[in-house]
């Protein structure tokens, strides 16, 4: 097997087939929608759980023993909710004041805060831990069990954690853009579990203690008024099944108690179709450790589960209406929400979402961004039913329609990307504002290329970042002619977006030039042919599409001149592919001598310094020439 994934063989991609999937093959992979009389899913794809329906209804139970009178201390850490702005104040949101700040693990922080009354986050002890609900007061210590190696000890919470949980327990919008798989996004994780258990347990414990109020009370006041229009609160988006398993093992670690078993309904159910078979995992492939921490457990991108909370109890598959947390991926919600032509859609369930998480943001770019945007602009509408509520105990900014300004939104990403940035600055709206970590590389990922090689950087003029025809017309001017002789064959032309992809291949087929094309919508058989025939030399040019990469990470042998159609958007991705050169050089065993293009534009910062360190970056920008030379491999690196 090693040898035949060496050779490129279609034995290598047999494999990767089930290790990494291209996004358009997980629908066929649906699990039935009806396993049992319990548990059924309707033609709308709401699940519907009669035998559980009472024991997990809100507005019919009462508190447990113990939360009747709860302290004051827990009365004012409940939630956000208890805030009601006039009129005037939703005026002076738009009015936004700014300060960066440095903390220890977060790094460099922007904060923006549209209202005085809510002034910026300070220092380490302005932010101090959320009042924890007494239900994970004896677990949430343990934040991090639900990761810890078998037999090997539990580690505290930890400095990273601590700052994320003083910053999500004011409310505020916050996004990380540091959250490594390799590193940091298993803490991450366990600090929004903690947080949303803490959210929705604090806002039912409120409910059901104005149930018995109101058991010897007729007196409807402004004090009962603790709900939204619909029952969801907490929408968490993961892009992988495998993240909703995870999900879930760290809510029943944080709510089990000790020395009990807890309560889970369906749990057999989810580990069926969200756990991974011991015979699924494919052989253990050659590949980064970055790529088997993003591909791990079961890759199935279309799904959507609702989680009801309970006095203790967790019933998992409960209808989107009876659900306090809704786990899907944008894909498993696109085909719930429809399009507007559709005639059978329903959004309101979004309508009174308090607390919105998007985790691993970066994958999602590298599935369908248009799915992203089209559950957010689905966020916090005004519901089109009133689904049986009691309007007496709506909030008021729920009835106003103001919703998206009390809404709390947390962005997990391993990169900078203005598209992931856009999330906060045109869909989020909270009135307590925003912060956002802004991690700047000082070493870039250039260092890690091993090859010697000279790197060319050549900057173009644009006038936008949508502007992609600057940069093809640049390229077929400056770039291609250069490469069109028969002396430079053996060129690789890495393109990040699939639409650029799609443009240029259209290009070389009109100009008759002899090239090979990869993507990640290829069969197995052409992309087998498309190697052949680039590493031989049948082909001069190969079009390599970066979500291909993402997906399989095949080494493509036989580069010799490599081009860079746009910057990478993972920094790491432009090391490993100008390593591909050694390839060719160790079976060939000749010398041969490499070149190495990238094109640029000013709005491509954060890229270039990530690539190149952001002392370099910021030189190349302001410099009055368009061409940078960078020599890597050699004993002391120029």
């Amino acid at each position: 097997e090693e040898e035949a994934e060496e050779d490129g063989d279609v034995v290598e991609e047999d494999l990767d087939e089930e290790a990494g999937k291209t996004p358009d093959n997980s629908q066929s992979n649906e699990h039935p929608e009806k396993t049992n009389g319990d548990i059924e899913e309707n033609e709308e794809g709401e699940f519907t759980d009669k035998k559980n329906e009472a024991a997990f209804c809100l507005e019919t139970n009462l508190p447990v023993e113990g939360e009747e009178n709860m302290g004051e201390q827990e009365e004012e850490g409940k939630t956000f909710n208890n805030k009601n702005l006039t009129d005037h104040k939703m005026c002076e949101i738009s009015l936004v004041h700014f300060l960066t700040l440095q903390w220890p693990k977060l790094g460099t922080l922007q904060c923006a805060c549209p209202l005085e009354r809510f002034p910026a986050v300070g220092q380490l002890y302005s932010a101090p831990l959320p009042t924890i609900h007494k239900t994970l007061e004896a677990n949430w210590c343990l934040l991090n069990q639900s990761f810890a190696p078998k037999g090997g000890a539990v580690t505290d919470v930890t400095d990273l954690q601590k700052e994320l949980l003083g910053l999500m327990g004011t409310y505020r919008d916050v996004h990380f853009a540091n959250s490594s798989p390799l590193r940091e996004a298993k803490e991450v994780r366990s600090a929004y579990c903690l947080h949303v258990l803490n959210h929705v347990l604090k806002a039912n414990t409120c409910v059901l203690r104005n149930n018995a109020k109101l058991k010897e009370t007729k007196d409807v006041n402004e004090e009962f008024r603790d709900q939204g229009i619909t029952r969801p609160k907490v929408l968490i988006l993961v892009p992988f099944r495998d993240g909703v398993l995870r999900v879930v093992q760290t809510f029943i670690t944080l709510l089990e108690p000790k020395g009990k078993i807890m309560d889970v309904s369906n749990k057999k159910r989810f580990k069926e179709e969200y756990g991974e078979e011991p015979g699924e995992s494919p052989p253990k492939l050659h590949r980064p450790d970055d790529y088997h921490a993003v591909f791990s457990g079961n890759i199935d991108d279309h799904f959507r589960i609702g989680v009801s909370i309970m006095k203790r109890s967790m019933r998992l598959y409960s209808p989107f209406y009876s659900s306090d947390i809704i786990i899907a991926s944008p894909l498993g919600l696109r085909t719930v929400l429809g399009a507007d032509s559709e005639k059978k859609r329903d959004f309101d369930f979004l309508s009174s979402i308090e607390l919105l998480i998007v985790d691993q943001a970066d994958v999602f770019l590298m599935q369908n961004w248009e799915h992203m945007l089209h559950v957010l602009n689905h966020l916090n509408l005004q519901p089109l039913d009133s689904h049986g509520v009691d309007f007496s105990r709506v909030r008021i900014w729920n009835l106003n329609n103001w919703a998206a300004h009390y809404r709390q939104t947390l962005v997990f990403s391993a990169i900078q990307e203005p598209q992931i940035t856009n999330i906060l600055t045109k869909h989020c709206h909270n009135y307590r504002g925003q912060v956002c970590s802004k991690t700047i590389p000082k070493v870039g990922s250039i260092c890690q290329v091993l090859v010697q090689l000279p790197h060319v950087f050549q900057m173009f003029q644009s006038d936008s970042f949508m502007d992609q025809d600057a940069r093809f017309q640049f390229f077929v001017e400056k770039i291609l002619p250069q490469y069109r002789d028969s002396v430079m064959s053996h060129t690789f032309i890495y393109v990040p977006s699939y639409f650029d992809f799609v443009r240029l291949r259209n290009y070389l087929k009109k100009e008759d030039i002899s090239f090979a094309s990869v993507s990640e919508y290829s069969q197995r058989s052409e992309v087998s042919r498309a190697r052949h025939f680039f590493q031989k030399g049948e082909k001069q040019f190969m079009l390599f599409s970066e979500r291909f990469h993402f997906y399989k990470r095949y080494t493509i042998k036989g580069i010799h001149n490599l081009i860079f159609y746009g910057l990478p958007m993972y920094p790491h991705f432009y090391s490993e592919v100008c390593n591909m050169l050694q390839a060719g050089v160790r079976e060939g065993g000749g010398s041969v001598s490499f070149t190495c293009t990238a094109l640029y534009s000013r709005y491509d910062m954060h890229r270039l310094a990530a690539i190149t360190g952001a002392d370099r970056a910021a030189q190349m920008l302001q410099s009055k020439k368009t061409v940078h030379l960078f020599i890597t491999g050699e004993e002391k690196n120029a």
